[in-house]
């Protein structure tokens, strides 16, 4: 019957069924050619799950670090927090992945080796590393303290590092950074709801400080209630500030008053809220990735207010001039934090008790994990137990 099946079809159709077999094939022989390469392309085994193409599925991946250089400290990873822009990585939904990718830039652990130039670290000492690994330590970003707006910044997975290997992020066993980039984790903060706080937490406590929005007595709007919402609450309270949530979800308004200790609550869909609370906040910090509409939004800031854009939404957002013109408002943006900043970001948190509400699961979950993420279903932020449970089947 295949036989025969295959005698109607026509050269055409043949020519192409044997040139799309050919591509699999070649496809198939290219990702086993990087993933051997990235087993062998540095002398220290290494172990994590990554994912080898776009339908974002995570898998066991044997790869290799590089070995502990002059200014290098390695550690042992204890947990990885799940960050949003992990699963659009993983998806290739911003069009920059490579594959096979290891994605994870809320990673903590305990420093096994330091080299022989490290000054800031030693072996048992609790370190992380944030969402980048490298730059160029020479641009003016770079000389006044803002890594991560410099154009030579390497991200921790997903790009080419100074030697031209790939970087593979925290899903894994070990980690290898420049000393530059590790942050120091006090003794008080617990590692595995302190992990977030290297990507959520720097990203609301940067804008917070930069736009002035953390002066005592400022009324300041977060929205969204989600992973970076909830730490931005949280932070913004600690600051003395005086805290509005703004959620499309009704059910979420105890959880912001009573669990996190938000000030008032606004349903943004409730016009007659909405109305209400017009001319009253400082500044916004939003945090939401998904689409949704600005003007609302504007209309609750005072005059000179700021909207701060934290949250990336793939597609562009509708910008009305107007409302900013009659206000003198601004609308602004916040990618992440320096390295001296993001320390500082840290060792607020511990004096004031501030980590990320999480959900610790096991690697073998970490698919159900995304799939979750992607409707929301997490309160606030899947953290990996990579210490017990992330084991070589090698």
């Amino acid at each position: 019957m295949a036989q025969a099946e295959d005698n109607n079809l026509s050269e055409d159709e043949k020519s192409s069924s044997e040139e799309t077999m050919w591509m699999n094939k070649k496809l198939l022989s290219r990702e086993k050619s990087m993933a051997k390469s990235a087993e062998v392309e540095h002398p220290n085994k290494a172990f994590g799950w990554a994912a080898t193409d776009t339908s974002g599925l995570l898998s066991p991946f044997n790869f290799s670090r590089r070995t502990t250089g002059e200014k290098d400290v390695t550690f042992k990873v204890l947990y990885c927090g799940i960050c949003h822009s992990d699963l659009h990585m993983v998806k290739n939904e911003w069009g920059m992945s490579t594959y096979p990718l290891i994605p994870g830039h809320e990673i903590v652990g305990v420093v096994t080796e330091v080299g022989s130039g490290v000054q800031k670290f030693k072996v048992g000492d609790k370190v992380g590393v944030g969402c980048m690994v490298g730059a160029c330590h020479s641009c003016d970003n770079c000389t006044n303290h803002l890594e991560n707006y410099c154009p030579k910044m390497i991200l921790t997975y997903g790009a080419k590092y100074y030697d031209g290997t790939t970087t593979y992020g925290g899903y894994s066993d070990t980690m290898v950074s420049d000393e530059h980039f590790v942050v120091r984790i006090p003794d008080n903060l617990p590692l595995d709801a302190g992990a977030p706080l290297l990507c959520a937490g720097i990203t609301v406590y940067s804008p917070l400080r930069f736009y002035g929005l953390d002066k005592p007595g400022m009324h300041v709007g977060v929205v969204g209630l989600g992973g970076l919402g909830h730490v931005a609450v949280k932070f913004a309270k600690a600051m003395g500030v005086k805290v509005t949530v703004v959620s499309t979800s009704p059910n979420k308004k105890k959880e912001a008053l009573e669990h996190l200790g938000a000030d008032s609550f606004l349903v943004s869909k409730d016009q007659d809220q909405m109305q209400a609370a017009q001319g009253t906040l400082d500044g916004i910090i939003d945090t939401v990735s998904a689409q949704h509409p600005l003007m609302p939004l504007l209309g609750l800031l005072k005059t000179q207010g700021k909207l701060i854009m934290v949250g990336a939404p793939v597609k562009p957002l509708e910008l009305p001039v107007f409302p900013l013109l009659m206000g003198r408002k601004l609308v602004g943006g916040s990618g992440i934090g320096g390295m001296n900043e993001t320390q500082e970001m840290i060792d607020f948190a511990a004096k004031h008790n501030i980590t990320s509400d999480i959900e610790v699961i096991p690697i073998d979950y970490v698919n159900t994990a995304m799939e979750r993420l992607v409707k929301a279903d997490v309160r606030y932020r899947f953290v990996i137990d990579i210490g017990n449970t992330l084991k070589s089947s090698s």
